[in-house]
């Protein structure tokens, strides 16, 4: 983890509440992919934890949904304007233990890591396949980015409006020897039991401190109590308990 001050240099809307926003800064703190950064906004006492979708010797590149006070204050952000920042927060996927075609598997606010992943999967020789799942058409990002890798890539909709009707369970593929996932509890849940092979899971979980100082973010393993800030937010499917 290293605090820094980074300059945003892009701030644009992806969707009706979605936002990509791109800062030039030191990277050298982000060492896997589904690693997190903790921005300090002024006016708010907690710093607000968002993923990082991608990053380079410049900058890096996060996707934030707009839900309240603090992500609504990033919104109205341009370039130019400076932010206090934690970065190289979590453990961040690895793709050691990814298979030779590995699921990349993302749920609305969990699409965004999931582009470093298959990035890094890509590097790695090996063979990405993404899914990605939203309630309907008009909330889809990042569908174009993935296929612009030449990462083959299904989409799913809650409505039927866009792509495969149903949850991203409803298109899983059947050759594939290992998955990687975010998104919301319930979507994680379905895949942990949905999927034939292990796995990797990437939480969302609200946190108070971002390195694992307060407990407040804590999930239950086979192995105990374990931070998703700290020991997280990638856990093994296996040792999960529900």
């Amino acid at each position: 983890m290293k605090q820094g001050i980074y300059t945003i240099t892009e701030n644009r809307p992806l969707t009706a509440d979605v936002w990509e926003m791109r800062l030039s800064g030191d990277t050298s703190p982000l060492t896997a992919p589904g690693q997190f950064i903790n921005i300090k906004l002024e006016g708010f006492f907690l710093r607000r934890p968002i993923s990082v979708c991608d990053w380079d010797e410049a900058g890096l590149t996060i996707i934030y949904k707009v839900v309240g006070r603090g992500t609504a204050a990033m919104a109205a952000m341009g370039p130019g304007q400076r932010l206090d920042v934690l970065a190289g927060l979590g453990n961040g996927f690895d793709v050691g233990k990814c298979g030779q075609r590995t699921l990349v598997i993302g749920g609305g606010a969990g699409v965004p890591p999931m582009y470093g992943l298959a990035k890094a999967l890509l590097a790695a020789g090996k063979t990405p396949v993404a899914i990605l799942g939203f309630n309907t058409e008009s909330e889809i990002f990042y569908e174009d980015k993935f296929r612009a890798l030449g990462v083959e890539t299904a989409v799913t909709t809650v409505d039927g409006s866009y792509g495969v009707k149903g949850f991203v369970t409803a298109a899983l593929p059947e050759a594939y020897d290992y998955f990687c996932a975010c998104g919301p509890m319930p979507m994680l849940r379905a895949v942990a039991g949905g999927t034939a092979t292990s796995g990797l899971l990437s939480f969302e979980e609200r946190m108070g401190c971002g390195f694992g100082a307060c407990m407040g973010c804590s999930c239950e393993t086979k192995y105990g109590s374990k931070r998703i800030c700290k020991d997280g937010p990638v856990l093994e499917k296996e040792e999960i308990i529900w």
